[in-house]
């Protein structure tokens, strides 16, 4: 077994007590969630050494793109990346709505958080977020281990041991589990808890590489299926496709996922912009096909010196466009408690009470709006702007 972990204590510079210093990390998974980790606790100077492994040898994202409201902008900017986030991506002010037809119906625009300069809305490229977030962690000097993950984890003492699935075994202050919705970390740690469950939806997304003319704010179609287009930067959009699918999760062979995708887009026949985006449709590569999955972990989100942040805590529908959001306000919320607190009990308790009702409520917020667009609840036009103007509220809010 490796070198012995141990708990020391600085003087924190927020507070001016006694806080923690955690000379040993280890963070499981290394994507947003577990990047952003490793950036808040470098930058609050509380661990010494940090360790990120992740299964993925490629150390690679799947190339859609993701919206990030302005409360993750908000969290990003406490570590010093939301200006280098934001120049990446394309600000989008604005959601207008069109009927089946084509027709506009309404513009929404999303109210700025007070106080702040961020966009409202901003669509960023997946693969770029990532790169950005990995030139950050190699200029902190943080460890990445690829092509591995975690076998065994077990307390002993005041440190946890944990066997690697390469045969390496490693003692360690705190594990964080930010390895996702499938989370390895939550499986050993909390057997207890039941596993995802599936949303009887799918969402279809395809990154095309330009911009569509005019493409200066989000489009939706609100027609069955609907239909999203965002804006990613200047030369990039990607379009999505919500679709109810009771019982099972769709699959097609990778070659068929163009195709099947335009077929998705047959009832827009008289939107030319539509039409001429699904003959654009043609690369399968291109085409990414997930289910919509959920999890929302009881509290606590912590056991002994594990503790668990993002989708290994709380995966959300997309339909609040707040999955990315929420995990990284988990990680400056973990390092913030951290930095306040001389026991880690109490430091990672804090970390739950204060994420929990929040995570929680936009949770119920998602399944809600995913509820209402699947089953074609004759509620959606009235009850659907109502969730989504309550989750915008509650975005707002200081975390």
């Amino acid at each position: 077994m490796g070198s012995i972990a141990r708990t020391t204590f600085s003087r924190s510079a927020t507070e001016g007590v006694s806080a923690m210093r955690l000379d040993r990390v280890l963070i499981v998974g290394g994507g947003i969630a577990g990047m952003c980790t490793a950036l808040a606790l470098r930058h609050r100077r509380i661990a010494g050494e940090i360790e990120i492994v992740e299964l993925n040898p490629k150390w690679d994202v799947y190339g859609a793109g993701i919206l990030l409201a302005a409360n993750a902008l908000r969290a990003l900017d406490t570590f010093g990346l939301a200006d280098r986030v934001i120049a990446g991506g394309y600000p989008s002010p604005s959601t207008i709505l069109y009927a089946p037809n084509g027709v506009q119906i309404n513009e929404l625009v999303t109210p700025p958080i007070a106080g702040t300069s961020y966009p409202s809305i901003l669509g960023i490229a997946r693969p770029v977020l990532h790169r950005i977030l990995q030139a950050a962690i190699r200029e902190a000097g943080v460890r990445v281990v690829l092509g591995v993950t975690i076998d065994a984890i077990e307390h002993a003492g005041n440190h946890v041991m944990v066997q690697f699935s390469d045969g390496r075994e490693a003692t360690y202050d705190l594990v964080v589990g930010a390895d996702g919705l499938r989370s390895k970390v939550r499986r050993l740690a909390f057997p207890e808890v039941p596993p995802p469950r599936y949303e009887d939806q799918m969402v279809w997304r395809y990154a095309f590489p330009f911009r569509a003319e005019g493409l200066d704010a989000s489009w939706i179609y609100l027609g069955d299926p609907k239909v999203g287009v965002a804006p990613m930067a200047q030369d990039a959009m990607y379009m999505f496709i919500t679709e109810g699918a009771p019982g099972q999760p769709l699959r097609f062979p990778e070659e068929q996922l163009a195709e099947e995708m335009r077929k998705r887009l047959a009832s827009y026949q008289h939107v030319p912009r539509l039409v001429a985006l699904a003959e654009a449709m043609t690369d399968p590569a291109r085409v990414v096909l997930r289910p919509f999955e959920t999890i929302l972990v009881p509290k606590p989100w912590h056991r002994g010196r594990i503790v668990l942040v993002g989708d290994a805590a709380h995966t959300l529908t997309a339909h609040t466009a707040q999955g990315g959001a929420m995990a990284i306000e988990d990680t400056v919320v973990l390092a913030e408690e951290l930095d306040r607190h001389r026991e880690l009990e109490a430091a990672l308790a804090a970390y739950v009470e204060r994420r929990f009702d929040r995570v929680r409520r936009m949770w119920e917020y998602s399944l809600e709006l995913c509820v209402l667009e699947r089953t074609h609840d004759p509620r959606a036009p009235i009850e659907s702007p109502k969730l989504m103007a309550a989750a915008t509220e509650l975005a707002a809010q200081p975390i």
